[in-house]
């Protein structure tokens, strides 16, 4: 499977030849800065398989699980497109958001719903954990 995707407005761009290892929503304070409040939905996939084209920027910050993430968002118009745990430099975890076919793969589970603010809609049909889930293979 080929999966493509890339920012608002197109400086970065980026391709994955494989299928997607999982789907998760994030409720992590984190997550909720980069979505301006609510959940992320990041597609893990391994890392190897990525092409960027394009400047990517990178944030890095401890997350409230204790791993030391990188963040990468397109410098021209700011749209988050990756995460990586250094402790897992195997898997690369991408915005749903910015994949060209958002319809490609639909959350599997939801983490960290203790962050997650009073009004959020959490899937009831989904696995929940209140703090990080185990890391997907």
């Amino acid at each position: 499977m080929s999966v493509s995707g890339g920012c608002l407005c197109g400086a970065v761009r980026f391709t994955v030849d494989a299928t997607p290892l999982g789907v998760r929503t994030c409720w992590c304070r984190l997550c909720q800065y980069l979505a301006a409040g609510n959940a992320t939905v990041n597609v893990i996939f391994p890392a190897d398989k990525l092409t960027v084209t394009g400047e990517v920027r990178w944030h890095e910050a401890v997350a409230d699980s204790g791993n030391h993430m990188r963040r990468g968002f397109c410098p021209e118009c700011g749209t988050p497109l990756f995460s990586d745990a250094l402790v897992r430099p195997h898997l690369a975890v991408i915005r749903a958001g910015a994949l060209d076919d958002p319809n490609l793969v639909a959350p599997q589970s939801t983490i960290w719903t203790s962050a997650a603010p009073d009004w959020a809609h959490i899937d009831p049909d989904l696995p929940q954990h209140e703090q990080q889930a185990p890391p997907v293979a």
